[in-house]
Order: structure tokens, then sequence, then C-alpha cells
């Protein structure tokens, strides 16, 4: 996803360090001390303009989140929407999201979400999509014992690469969806910016997996 520039967003940031982190390597196994209750640990990688976490947060008031998003501007937005609507249970770590066991300790978290990622189409690079083999492990790594992914795309080549990737790791498949807004009703799903502008020209993937116990 790529944004205007926004020129105020630095200095937003800056001022809210209560709800946003540009340094999350800091808060490595200390993440529950950023959040009002110690609650069970939910991420999303690449956030977007946080559609999708800001409602997650809404619904699931017993679940702390954080959303991690590496474009300025775009996590500025979501900044701008926590300020004027604080949630206690939902964080922002601006940072890139491919770094998860440097912000996290083995089994920190209890379940991570990837949301429409850039699908790298071009073979040559394959290792850069988020659910390639090396990124796998490293969600197991920060993940509780049976830790579950959820993972959505709308790239039918990401969706069938994910499914070979999950499947070659030993992740068990829970649900896996081959048109999901066909079988969810909105209030079942939450959607993302990019799954409500897009759905209608095409179907949705989901994957649910858990991981295997190393």
């Amino acid at each position: 996803m790529r944004v205007r520039n926004k020129p105020w967003a630095p200095e937003l940031i800056n001022a809210h360090p209560e709800l946003i982190t540009e340094t999350p390597a800091d808060f490595r196994g200390k993440w529950q001390s950023r959040f009002k209750t110690p609650q069970p640990l939910q991420i999303e990688v690449g956030s977007g303009k946080g559609q999708f976490i800001i409602e997650m947060a809404k619904r699931h008031p017993e679940i702390n989140y954080v959303a991690i998003e590496i474009q300025t501007s775009v996590i500025a937005l979501i900044l701008k929407k926590l300020v004027a609507e604080p949630l206690p249970n939902l964080q922002l770590a601006h940072a890139d999201g491919e770094s998860v066991t440097t912000f996290f300790e083995p089994q920190e978290v209890d379940r991570l979400y990837l949301n429409f990622s850039d699908p790298w189409p071009k073979s040559r690079h394959a290792k850069r999509r988020l659910t390639y083999k090396t990124f796998l492990a490293s969600y197991q790594e920060v993940l509780k014992v049976h830790g579950q992914i959820e993972f959505k795309t709308d790239n039918r080549g990401l969706f069938e690469f994910s499914l070979t990737s999950m499947n070659n790791f030993g992740l068990q498949f829970e649900q896996v969806w081959l048109d999901l807004h066909a079988a969810m009703t909105p209030e079942e799903n939450v959607e993302t910016e990019y799954e409500q502008k897009y759905s209608s020209k095409g179907p949705i993937y989901k994957i649910i997996a858990t991981f295997p116990t190393k």
C-alpha cells in the first residue's frame, strides 16, 4: 500500500509515545506493560490504515493487539484515529514486520494476522513473501504452542503459494476459504480497507492454520 506523504505524521508520532513505539525491540517480552490490562496478545503484520485491527480491538476488549506497519504516513493514519478514539487494548509499532523475532520473545504472541500482504509475483522474489518458510519459522518462534496464523489475500498465486508453503512447513489447516465473502457475513468477517474496496473484483481467500509443536 502506498499513500501520499503526510507532513504532519512524524510530529504526531513523536507526540504520542503512549500509543506508538518506533523501537518495538525495547518491549520484547514486556508488551503487556504497554496495556492497561494483561491479556492474550495478538499481532497484525502490515496493518495498513488500521481498519481491521481497530475493529478487532473494539469487538474484543478481552484481547490486546499490536499493529505493525512500516510506512510512516500509513501508521500515522491509525494513530490519528486512536488519538480521537482511544482503545486501551491496541498499541502501534512503527517498524518492519519482517523482524518479529526481535520484537517479541518466544511464545509471547497468541495469534498472528497477515492481511493482503505484498504478493511479490516474480519467482525470484519468492523469499520475500510473508508466507515463505523463513517467515513461517519466525512466526512459530514468537507464537505460543499451537498458536495460529490467519492469512487473507485476493491474489490467487500468493494463496496457492501460501497453501504449499504452510503444508510443507507442517502447519495444520483449521479452515480454508476459496471465496470468503460467499461464506461469511460482514458481521462475521472483519474487513480491511483494501478488502472492502476490491472484493467485488474477485474472491477473497483465507487460511487459518495452526503451527506444529516443535
